[in-house]
């Protein structure tokens, strides 16, 4: 946990030095108005986001709120997480979508909502799907929705100033296409950094499942699950969904891939993955391609195997 504090302190600090850098050139070259006035745009972008984004995930994974008559082992699983989690119930839906998986949205820990497909439903047991839903109670204790927002202002910001920049001259006419093509970079890396803030997040969401109380073997064969199930969809129903993949659990779009490294995980070809199959990963060098690096740092999750393998480490240190 250590580990990660330290790389999420030092994500959030490299961000404010980049902020604090861009105001101080734009101030020495242009005058300051012109990044504030750039930054009320994209608070007010993120406002926008920030309010709008629950209902347009509603509509586009075709969310169907289900009572406790209607699911009663689902509200069971979801109101004793978050009792133990010390947040108010959230809402609960039904996404009529076959791809397997889960995803908690909301704009506070108050308008919380954890909703799961119904592809998610016919894979799992209930041991593994509570887990998931662990992970997802998670996310919203620890606010993640409204961190990866506020973060993504910066990118935003600096998008728009980059191409603001490019086509504009200083006060003495000279061009600033030099101070927009250095915004350009910026925008590059901090978009990278909000990723890099994401994929920590998710780290932090399966901790926090294990600390409500699931074993880290039954996340992690949930997971194995989700991948598993995933690789068998059509690449036109993933790619309807690359939009909100943010929200799932896993990131269905690299299933494909992730399996083939997944593949010797399970010993016994059970199709999950058991107590001893997790204790065994522990011991296992993680040996990833570059080019599966190279899709990591571009993906809001981690790459499954080094996950899977956190969880292993974690089963340890937790006894």
């Amino acid at each position: 946990m250590l580990g990660l504090k330290v790389r999420l302190y030092l994500l959030i600090g490299a961000m404010f030095a980049i902020t604090y850098g861009v105001i101080s050139v734009l101030g020495a070259a242009a005058g300051v108005g012109t990044f504030y006035a750039y930054l009320v745009f994209g608070l007010i972008l993120m406002g926008i986001q920030y309010w709008s984004s629950p209902y347009l995930v509603q509509m586009f994974m075709r969310i169907k709120y289900v009572s406790k008559e209607e699911a009663p082992e689902l509200h069971r699983m979801v109101e004793e997480l978050a009792k133990k989690a010390g947040i108010p119930k959230p809402k609960i839906g039904i996404s009529e979508i076959r791809i397997p998986n889960a995803f908690a949205f909301g704009r506070s820990v108050k308008d919380g909502r954890v909703c799961v497909t119904r592809g998610i439903l016919d894979l799992l047991d209930g041991p593994e799907l509570k887990a998931v839903l662990g992970h997802e109670i998670s996310h919203i204790k620890n606010r993640d929705m409204a961190f990866i927002t506020l973060l993504s202002v910066i990118p935003m910001v600096l998008y728009h100033l980059a191409w603001s920049m490019m086509w504009s001259r200083d006060r003495e006419g000279n061009s600033n296409a030099a101070l927009g093509t250095l915004f350009f970079l910026l925008y590059f890396i901090t978009n990278l950094l909000v990723l890099y803030g994401s994929r920590i997040r998710e780290y932090y969401a399966d901790r926090g499942s294990v600390e409500l109380g699931n074993k880290p073997h039954y996340l992690a064969s949930a997971l194995y699950k989700l991948v598993y199930g995933s690789s068998r969809v059509s690449q036109q129903a993933l790619k309807q969904v690359a939009g909100v993949k943010a929200f799932f659990a896993n990131d269905p779009t690299r299933a494909r891939s992730e399996l083939l490294e997944l593949r010797n995980i399970d010993i016994d070809l059970s199709g999950s993955i058991e107590e001893k199959e997790l204790k065994a990963v522990r011991n296992k060098k993680v040996r990833i391609s570059t080019f599966d690096k190279l899709l990591e740092i571009m993906s809001t999750h981690p790459n499954m195997l080094k996950r899977i393998k956190e969880l292993a480490a974690l089963e340890k240190s937790m006894g």
